[in-house]
């Protein structure tokens, strides 16, 4: 059995959470409960899709995977949002960018992994 948590894409989305929430404190307090709680909600969530597809058949991933990568794109928004209202500087939001592409390049790879799976699948 294929344990979850020794996933890449589980790993690199657990190690993105931990960056972003070191960074909770330095986030002024009117932006804390607002958009930057956005940000780790958003980022909680790509981590719960993933476990999710990891726990479905192949069928059912696709349909999961997909959600994660509308997740990841919001993630990616609410980042940029970030710092476009200074609450990262230039250096933390390439950092966090710089996560979360390699995260969707990971999560690319595995959605067009099952839909070719699911195209040369015998009807």
């Amino acid at each position: 059995m294929l344990d979850e948590f020794d996933i890449p894409i589980f790993k690199k989305t657990y190690e993105l959470y931990l960056f972003i929430y070191r960074l909770r404190n330095k986030v002024p307090k009117q932006d804390r409960y607002a958009l930057w709680l956005r940000v780790e909600k958003t980022n909680l969530d790509v981590i719960e899709g993933i476990l999710q597809a990891t726990a479905l058949y192949k069928e059912e991933k696709i349909i999961v995977l997909d959600k994660v990568s509308i997740n990841l794109n919001m993630l990616r928004v609410f980042v940029r949002l970030s710092h476009d209202t200074n609450l990262l500087d230039t250096n933390m939001y390439a950092r966090i960018q710089q996560q979360v592409d390699e995260i969707g390049r990971m999560l690319g790879g595995w959605i067009k992994h099952f839909k070719e799976d699911r195209e040369s699948a015998p009807s």
